[in-house]
């Protein structure tokens, strides 16, 4: 299954927006420099109360739909 290592900085303000499905996607950077674009509602799963901050590793399956999404570090 392909996996790509993103970093994730978004404050509880910003998660709310995305909770509140004003935003469908979460668009992050790799850690090797790419653009990741995943469904915002993944977010769900790893948020706290000072937002989801962090190395994740995403998950999709071979036709690349996301599949799981992990924390490796907390920054």
């Amino acid at each position: 299954m392909p996996a790509i290592d993103v970093v994730i900085h978004l404050s509880e303000s910003e998660c709310l927006a995305h909770y509140e499905g004003r935003y469908a996607n979460v668009r992050t950077r790799s850690v090797d420099g790419r653009w990741v674009v995943f469904p915002a509602e993944a977010l769900r799963r790893v948020v706290t109360r000072e937002g989801v901050q962090g190395i994740f590793r995403l998950e999709f399956s071979d036709q690349g739909r996301f599949v799981s999404i992990q924390p490796l570090s907390k920054r």
